[in-house]
């Protein structure tokens, strides 16, 4: 069996997810390991699922739709300026992007958060009191929209108890609110978070209470590490299965295809490299 990073590890779960015909919005901010998960694994994972099971699927950077990230095509920073100039199919005003989530265009959506808590509520906006907080994070950037409108979105987070909290201090992102049918309740429109893949495990939602529950546990770790380092109560099923690895044909197109010079799943395009791996 191959070696493989965390990074690629996720990024081939998430890409298992995504499936022909979707069209999914990935932010592009942040730097160092925030990047990786928030930015690098899903653009890796969507490019790979375009590559494997998925060729009619379509990711956005912002205003720009299926832009090319392969090799030296990436973009040269995380300014906007590279973005939006990357060589793509198509663009639409930057002032209609989001219109394409209420006009229910958007199947999939990517969060990640300073805190996640375990009904998938996301926090990007601040850590404390809102109007005297500890720290002052980036703010909503679009994730408000892709938590409320995407048909589902996925979130990629580091697994600690800081982060995986018992209830945020904000919610940026919407996910099940208060459990059971409140999101319903609420109105909004979107499905809600189908999983979410941190660097330890992979967590889906109970059907009815809607807490986030363990699917898998990445090797490496076990059920009992998983539940030291998450700071809610996770709904623990009989039968948690191992995570599976990356294959050998994924990791060739992501080493030798998308991300041979480690732009992405490295954080080299911040000027911050990085890692996800623990060990």
């Amino acid at each position: 069996m191959a070696k493989y990073t965390t990074a690629e590890l996720m990024a081939s779960v998430v890409s298992k997810e995504l499936r022909d015909r979707d069209v999914c919005f990935i932010g592009i901010g942040s730097s160092g390991p925030a990047f990786i998960m928030a930015v690098a694994v899903p653009t890796v994972a969507a490019r790979l699922a375009q590559l494997q099971h998925a060729p009619n699927l379509h990711f956005m950077f912002g205003p720009v739709i299926d832009p090319i990230i392969d090799g030296d095509f990436a973009p040269k920073s995380t300014s906007e300026y590279w973005y939006v100039n990357l060589l793509s199919a198509a663009q639409v005003p930057l002032e209609d992007t989001l219109n394409l989530f209420k006009l229910n265009k958007m199947t999939v959506g990517f969060a990640s958060g300073a805190q996640v808590d375990k009904y998938g509520n996301c926090n990007i906006t601040a850590i404390g009191d809102y109007e005297k907080p500890k720290v002052r994070l980036v703010g909503t950037l679009a994730q408000t929209d892709i938590a409320c409108y995407s048909h589902r979105f996925i979130i990629t987070v580091k697994h600690d108890k800081k982060t995986l909290v018992e209830k945020v201090d904000f919610i940026t992102s919407a996910g099940y609110l208060d459990g059971g049918d409140s999101r319903k309740k609420a109105g909004l429109p979107g499905g809600g978070p189908s999983i979410v893949v941190s660097d330890m495990a992979v967590m889906d939602f109970h059907e009815t209470k809607k807490t986030m529950r363990l699917r898998s546990v990445h090797p490496g770790f076990t059920v009992d590490d998983v539940i030291k380092n998450t700071g809610f109560e996770l709904e623990i099923p009989d039968h948690v299965g191992q995570t599976p690895v990356p294959t050998e044909l994924e990791l060739g197109y992501i080493r030798n295809k998308i991300d041979p010079c480690g732009y992405w799943l490295k954080a080299r395009l911040t000027g911050e490299e990085a890692t996800l791996d623990r060990f």
